[in-house]
């Protein structure tokens, strides 16, 4: 069994209660793995628990005795060359790839229920998330908005319909009159009286006539 360190820091990500292993037979050229060929699959070559644990060298999927923890098999699972394969004909049985002292050797693995199956890819999916998360880090400059760009909602500054706006006549009291012009409209200008509110248009001078004095 593998010794670990005192400070070794250990994560159980997953724990299935009860699985059986099997014996399988060589894998058919260009075929995947079928349960029904493994024989008997009520009596299967042993039962026992399965812990998937986290450590800082990585995950490792680990058969043991429920009783004793007495280490059964163990496969590294590694998310570039994943050590587990579904079957073609059941959601519940896998293909498990263990090793022993450099020693490789494939087993069939069942579970009692669909769930467990369920949770144990589940798990298994979201190791590999964080593995290539961890492997492939975003580019932080497409994530960061550009400093040149203001931040917050643009403002729009033009004007809606029925919006004036005030100008000043060059000349002209700025008390006794006032011209504004709608932009929305016909271009035309008037002029309203400081006193009494009325408007009436404003039209230059002759060229004969005097000025104002």
């Amino acid at each position: 069994m593998e010794e670990f360190r005192e400070d070794e820091i250990e994560s159980v990500l997953y724990i299935g209660r009860e699985v059986s292993v099997y014996k399988i037979p060589p894998l058919k050229k260009n075929e995947g793995h079928r349960a029904q060929e493994w024989g008997d699959l009520g009596n299967p070559l042993w039962k026992g628990r399965l812990r998937i644990i986290e450590r800082s060298n990585g995950v490792a999927i680990q058969f043991e005795d429920a009783t004793t923890g007495e280490l059964f098999a163990k496969a590294d699972y590694d998310p570039a060359k994943p050590c587990v394969e579904a079957v073609l004909d059941s959601s519940r049985y896998f293909v498990v790839r263990v090793e022993d002292n450099g020693k490789r050797a494939y087993i069939g693995m069942g579970f009692l229920e669909r769930t467990d199956s369920f949770d144990f890819n589940v798990t298994l999916q979201d190791y590999t998330k964080r593995w290539k998360a961890r492997m492939n880090p975003q580019d932080e400059t497409t994530s960061s908005p550009s400093p040149h760009v203001p931040a917050g909602p643009k403002k729009d500054y033009s004007l809606k319909e029925g919006q004036t706006f005030s100008i000043s006549i060059p000349g002209r009291p700025k008390a006794t009159s006032s011209t504004t012009t709608n932009l929305l409209g016909s271009g035309s200008t008037s002029s309203s009286s400081s006193s009494g509110g009325l408007a009436f248009p404003l039209l230059p001078p002759p060229p004969s006539a005097p000025k104002r004095s």
